[in-house]
């Protein structure tokens, strides 16, 4: 089941406000309208849901341990396919 959605009309927005989410929405090549719902959602229920994972790059740290339970994981036992 889709969530769902509802659309707002915003009057008054400063001209600064204006300007400083249309350069964010080129900057990322993202549409107004998605850099808007982007800074709602920051600002109302915590930071915004990302699926890409960007954040853990380069957070890796080699674990021998994990490795070791990892490889013992994918050995076959050639008993449970006969």
């Amino acid at each position: 089941m889709k969530a769902r959605t509802v659309q707002y009309t915003v009057r008054g927005v400063p001209a600064e406000v204006d300007r400083a989410l249309r350069d964010r929405a080129e900057r990322q090549n993202i549409s107004i309208n998605q850099v808007i719902l982007d800074e709602l959602t920051k600002a109302t229920v915590g930071r915004k849901q990302i699926a890409d994972f960007s954040d853990l790059v380069g957070k890796w740290q080699p674990d021998k341990s994990f490795d070791e339970i990892v490889q013992s994981q994918r050995t076959i036992d050639a008993d449970d396919w006969n």
